[in-house]
């Protein structure tokens, strides 16, 4: 049985420059303290924030970027069930469309590097981006896929599909 954990509600946005690059924010900050991965964060459930609004706030506040929701391509809503033990993540994963044009300056959240996709799978990156997140980012960014994952402490990731649209005839799921 899943332990009562809290439940939080957050973006990730993979953001890539001209030449294909993506930007990922060496992490200053728990979670995944010492490690790279997209830019992102919480929504502001108080005020009623829609995952496009935190988008677009959060690549604001940590990239000085501006983006609009239009520029936002949404193409995964995982649910991550038990992440280090900690807590329950509802996470929305946007591509943004429009390149950003230069590296952003570090932050107190961490600092920025560009990389291809081939060196980010060399990189110190959290577990779950390794097993679960990069390879829906590979396979979907361009469609919509709606996941669960369990991250459930000593097991390995295990990821299921929920539903993926479009849907296309003869592919593998």
């Amino acid at each position: 049985m899943t332990p009562a954990l809290s439940y939080k509600i957050a973006v990730l946005v993979f953001l890539e420059n001209s030449a294909g690059e993506h930007l990922l924010l060496l992490r200053a900050k728990p979670p995944n303290l010492g490690v790279w991965s997209p830019i992102g964060g919480k929504l502001e459930t108080g005020i009623g924030e829609s995952p496009f609004e935190c988008a677009v706030r959060e690549t604001h506040e940590e990239t000085d970027f501006a983006v609009t929701t239009d520029d936002l391509h949404l193409f995964a809503m995982i649910a991550e069930k038990a992440y280090e033990g900690e807590s329950h993540w509802l996470m929305f994963l946007f591509r943004c469309r429009k390149p950003i044009g230069a590296l952003p300056p570090d932050i107190a959240e961490g600092k920025f590097g560009f990389f291809s996709r081939e060196a980010v799978s060399r990189l110190a990156i959290p577990e779950t981006d390794r097993s679960a997140l990069w390879p829906v980012y590979d396979r979907y960014h361009d469609r919509f896929v709606a996941l669960r994952a369990d991250c459930a402490p000593g097991k390995p990731v295990a990821v299921h599909v929920e539903e993926i649209t479009p849907r296309h005839s003869g592919l593998n799921t």
